[in-house]
């Protein structure tokens, strides 16, 4: 799983800002005053610019089995949460989360007027704080990516951050890396102590039985936060019944924290950046992988009534953040190593409580170690493949140089028309080699990219939409005519059903996505150097066939729709035209989109 950036840029911002700021208190108050004063609602403060928005803990999770069950966002949750469902077709599926969770946040969307509570906030605030602990942070965080859909479309929006305490993981890994892509990973801040069972627990299968004594569990941590004294009178479970929780789910931990880095199968999937909190101090990772690993490692240093009690100390430890963050603790100088970034590593070992040379801390070393790597990776992968781009960019010169004579030529057939000749000459030869070779460039670009081994955003730096968007322009084109030429259409269908590279749709999506296409639907003086719609001649080809069709059909009654698809591909490459979207290939002399409009119009005379 890629990250945002690197572990030692984004959350050491991260953690510098939570701990000399007064946010965490601030926010893990606003907490305990909304459990108290709005059990299963929110509640909003407004303090000086900020507005701060609380969920309560005291939420009912509706299933038997604990509401583990994964659902994909749709109906009313679709619409909410729009742009996550954008990255379905390049995630291979969909972005799924918690049933029971989706459930309290819709309720509470649906019954408390939230969009309109949300509108009154920011006109009365500047930036916004969402937070809520235990089942109350994890609808803040369906809030939260509510409120950035919200924004998506809007040129101005409010700042937003999302702190959680305790809260549970909340959806697959499709939604985790939907997240990042729409780099939304730096508004979130989810707190967990390093013995709070709770954010493990939701993810965790569980039997019937356990799945009983969770709802148990969960009522009793519902009343202890909502009031102290109800809390003590609350059916508690038994000394056995927390083992035998503790061990399942630390059971279900391992099994992830030891699967291989690129193997880890793990129904619920971490975003945004962790702050591990301990007595000790507190570490923040923003690498998904690591985080899983970490929240396994560091309940295997507690113990099973611990482990459930620790859920309500955040108060504690928040309190301490701030403390030492100021003192700056300090190892002894003969424990403290040499280099600078060893001293890091041993530093966040300390602040997140693990026992220093025990087994546990050289495994939590190494997923340190794998966060910071697996940071730096993806934006090296990027430099490297910029370095790949300029070498390739010879290919794509002799392919402009060929469509130019082509142009140029005395017989006036154009670019399109000349490769699906069939042709035997070495220009030819070199063309369709070139064209081979740049396939297999952005192929390994999309691969890397589908594989989490380029930046999240990638897709959006507009380098690499225009030199794709290019690519796509010049070559898709031989790509038509050899399919063809070859006559795919006759065995597998027409070329844009059948035949299409997806990687040509998946450049369509980067430029839709992009400031370029907008900018580029300017009034042109002279027709365009390459035609802007790469699929014009596919299209025409299926114009042909439609004439033919016209041409021998007696019965009258079954042109009908032939007629209407035809003209709406006159039209459509009329406007072209027109628009000068097209390039001089297209309007040649003895082109194929010139001869077929002289046989349509002369059909029509005809008719």
């Amino acid at each position: 799983m890629e990250s945002e950036s690197s572990t030692f840029e984004s959350c050491e911002i991260m953690a510098a800002l939570l701990g000399s700021s007064p946010l965490l208190l601030q926010s893990w108050k606003l907490c305990a005053a909304a459990n108290a004063a709005a059990p299963e609602t929110f509640s909003v403060e407004v303090i000086g610019d900020v507005a701060f928005v609380a969920f309560s803990a005291v939420q009912i999770l509706p299933g038997s089995g604990g509401g583990r069950e994964l659902v994909a966002l749709e109906g009313d949750a679709e619409e909410l949460f729009w742009p996550l469902n954008r990255h379905r077709e390049e995630l291979r599926a969909p972005a799924m989360a918690d049933s029971g969770i989706l459930k309290i946040f819709m309720s509470i969307f649906t019954h408390q007027n939230l969009l309109e509570k949300m509108t009154k906030v920011m006109e009365k605030s500047k930036s916004i704080v969402i937070t809520g602990h235990s089942l109350g942070g994890a609808a803040a965080s369906l809030c939260t990516l509510w409120l950035l859909s919200l924004f998506h479309s809007k040129t101005t929006h409010h700042p937003l951050l999302c702190i959680t305490f305790g809260s549970p993981l909340i959806g697959n890994e499709s939604l985790s890396r939907a997240i990042l892509r729409e780099r939304w990973c730096g508004n979130f801040c989810h707190v967990v102590s390093n013995h709070d069972i709770m954010p493990r627990l939701l993810s965790t299968p569980l039997s019937s039985s356990l799945s009983s004594q969770l709802h148990v569990l969960l009522r009793y941590w519902h009343l202890s936060v909502a009031s102290p004294q109800f809390g003590k009178l609350a059916t508690q479970l038994s000394e056995k019944e927390k083992d035998e929780l503790f061990r399942v789910v630390l059971a279900h931990s391992n099994t992830i924290s030891n699967s291989e880095e690129g193997s880890i199968q793990s129904q619920f999937w971490p975003f945004g950046n962790f702050f591990f909190c301990s007595g000790n101090g507190a570490i923040c990772l923003d690498n998904a992988i690591s985080v899983l690993k970490m929240l396994y490692l560091l309940l295997k240093t507690s113990v099973p009534n611990i482990s459930i009690e620790d859920h309500l100390n955040y108060g504690d430890y928040v309190k301490k953040v701030g403390v030492q963050h100021m003192e700056r603790k300090n190892f002894a100088s003969e424990r403290l190593p040499n280099s600078s970034y060893e001293a890091g590593l041993a530093l966040a070992l300390q602040s997140s409580g693990i026992p220093f040379q025990d087994e546990v801390a050289r495994m939590a070393e190494n997923s340190l170690r794998t966060a910071r790597r697996m940071g730096q990776t993806p934006n090296l992968n990027a430099a490297k493949l910029a370095v790949s781009l300029s070498k390739i960019t010879p290919y794509r010169a002799e392919i402009e140089w060929y469509k130019a004579s082509c142009d140029e030529a005395g017989d006036q057939l154009g670019y399109y028309d000349c490769f699906k000749q069939v042709n035997t000459s070495v220009k030819h030869a070199r063309v369709n080699m070139n064209r081979h070779k740049l396939a297999t460039f952005w192929n390994r670009v999309i691969d890397m990219w589908e594989n989490n081994e380029l930046p999240p955003d990638f897709n959006l730096r507009a380098k690499w939409i225009n030199a794709s968007h290019f690519y796509k322009l010049l070559v898709e084109p031989l790509d038509i005519a050899e399919y063809y030429c070859r006559g795919k259409h006759i065995t597998h269908g027409h070329y844009l059903k059948h035949g299409r590279d997806r990687r040509y749709e998946i450049f369509d999506k980067w430029w839709r996505g992009s400031d370029a296409a907008d900018k580029g639907n300017t009034q042109r003086t002279k027709y365009a150097g390459l035609t802007q719609d790469s699929c014009f001649w596919a299209r025409l080809e299926e114009a042909k066939e439609l004439l033919e069709i016209i041409k021998c059909e007696g019965d009258v009654r079954k042109l009908a729709p032939v007629w209407k698809s035809l003209e709406n591909f006159e039209r459509y490459a009329r406007g072209l035209v027109e628009r000068k979207e097209v390039s001089k290939d297209v309007v040649a002399k003895n082109s194929s989109y010139t001869l077929w409009a002289q046989e349509l119009r002369a059909l029509k005379l005809n008719m």
